[in-house]
């Protein structure tokens, strides 16, 4: 038998001879260019014919005949019957499926932002990476390195770390006044991880979740993947606006909201609104998942109260992140529960999935246990504020005194409106070409509300820097020409 196509040209740089003819003997085989019943040569034969050593003949032998491609006998060496051949005329009179996901995931997936834009000017979302407190946190995760024991090195206690959920406890009570205890404190990877906790846990397959248009699109995706239905329901001046008619038909199981700063307009929701939320939720047994993402950011004042807590034992799940707080890459954020489910929450968590990051949550613990955490946020909360105040006055300056822009309450972003006949996408692709990623408006909005801005991330953006920005944003507006 003539093998020597074994080991024709081209031959791919760094791969063994032995792990060559391996593979394609296993290719020949799989694709029925060796049928099922041919013999092949003895070891010392094809090595002689292919002039290469016995024992690389041997390896390929003896990994195909693990695998049940090759069988062995007193006859010798033999292609298995693996009815390939049958499978080969199905193929050409029965054209196979495609690949491609799951119904339920090609619906929930939304046009994602490029993450490579993270560190351009007006990128939401971005923190300063530059102002992060690196010796301070280097200093907790050695700490945590030289105290790790089995627990850290293994999959994560049920619910988190044990220091870090009772730093959190108190951090949340003195900060929010939310007056929780650690018990009713998860860790989870991160707001998603968090999310898609609440939608496997709260509700059932089927059941619908309402969410603010526009809004957060990540959120819709892990619901949308934990096959619960989505409602739209409108943002106004003071947050999610449901109306009689979506109480009446869309009844929900989970009601998303962002009320400290709605996302990503930045409105906030009115005390009043808050209460009659809740009471509705009570009557239509809803839970609502508070996501309080930078709340920590207020400008003007106390943030206002949060849902949770407002009144006792309400259905209020309360989701919190480090990613602004820190950095996203930390993959750590939080869900506060009321006392009814924490402990049913918590086990069913555990077993659902396996936490992981011992050691950063040691760190964390330590970070927030020495007072680092709240010294950065408060050094932080003064530095986004006069980023902030450097944007607003280029805004105006460069745009007008007329412009309308919202959402300066807290947070790491303005949203700057624009009039109808300005296109959104429009402004946002030429800005990209200019150096630019702010994010148009419309993208977190669905049909029939219609939204047209920007939305301007300002926590990478030095105060030195704003004027310079907006130039070239106001070129992208105006649709002129390269800088």
């Amino acid at each position: 038998m003539e093998l020597d196509w074994l080991l024709a040209p081209p031959l791919p740089d760094a791969v063994p001879r032995q792990r060559l003819l391996y593979h394609r003997l296993r290719e020949a085989i799989l694709a029925g260019r060796l049928a099922p019943g041919t013999r092949l040569p003895a070891s010392r034969q094809l090595a002689q014919s292919l002039a290469i050593a016995r024992n690389t003949v041997l390896f390929a032998y003896e990994q195909l005949l693990s695998e049940g491609c090759l069988l062995a006998d007193r006859q010798g060496t033999r292609v298995a019957p693996l009815a390939l051949g049958a499978m080969t005329q199905r193929a050409e009179t029965t054209p196979a499926a495609p690949l491609q996901l799951s119904t339920r995931a090609a619906a929930a997936l939304q046009p994602g932002p490029v993450r490579e834009t993270a560190a351009l000017p007006f990128a939401p979302g971005t923190p300063d990476y530059g102002a992060f407190p690196f010796r301070a946190w280097r200093a907790c995760l050695e700490r945590a390195w030289r105290e790790a024991g089995w627990r850290q090195l293994g999959y994560a206690a049920h619910g988190g770390d044990p220091d870090l959920r009772q730093a959190l406890a108190s951090h949340l009570t003195t900060v929010r006044g939310l007056a929780v205890s650690p018990e009713q404190v998860v860790i989870t990877s991160g707001t998603q991880a968090a999310l898609d906790l609440c939608a496997r846990l709260l509700a059932d397959n089927g059941d619908t979740v309402w969410v603010e248009n526009p809004g957060y699109f990540a959120a819709r995706v892990a619901y949308g993947l934990a096959g619960l239905a989505i409602h739209d329901v409108a943002v106004d001046g003071e947050g999610l606006a449901p109306t009689k008619a979506d109480w009446r038909d869309q009844p929900p199981r989970l009601v998303m909201i962002t009320p400290s700063h709605q996302y990503p307009t930045g409105r906030v929701m009115s005390l009043a609104r808050r209460l009659t939320l809740i009471e509705r939720a009570r009557r239509c047994g809803a839970w609502i998942i508070e996501d309080d993402y930078d709340s920590e950011f207020r400008r003007a004042g106390p943030a206002p109260p949060a849902l949770f807590g407002l009144q006792p034992d309400a259905p209020v799940v309360y989701v919190g992140t480090f990613s602004k707080t820190l950095y996203p890459g930390l993959r750590l954020g939080y869900l506060v529960l009321p006392k009814a489910i924490a402990a049913d929450f918590t086990l069913a968590a555990a077993q659902a999935t396996r936490a992981g990051q011992g050691i950063e949550q040691r760190a964390l613990a330590d970070f927030m246990a020495r007072g680092s955490y709240t010294a950065h946020l408060r050094k932080m909360r003064s530095r986004y504020a006069a980023r902030q105040a450097a944007l607003r006055a280029a805004l105006r300056q460069t745009l007008g005194a007329e412009i309308e822009i919202s959402g300066g309450e807290a947070g790491l972003h303005l949203v700057l409106w624009l009039p109808p006949e300005v296109k959104d996408t429009e402004v946002a692709a030429r800005a990209a070409k200019l150096g630019l990623a702010p994010r148009p408006l419309s993208a977190y909005a669905r049909p029939p509300v219609a939204c047209n801005g920007l939305v301007l991330g300002y926590g990478n953006l030095e105060e030195a820097r704003a004027m310079e920005a907006v130039r070239r944003l106001a070129l992208a507006i105006h649709g002129d020409g390269a800088v």
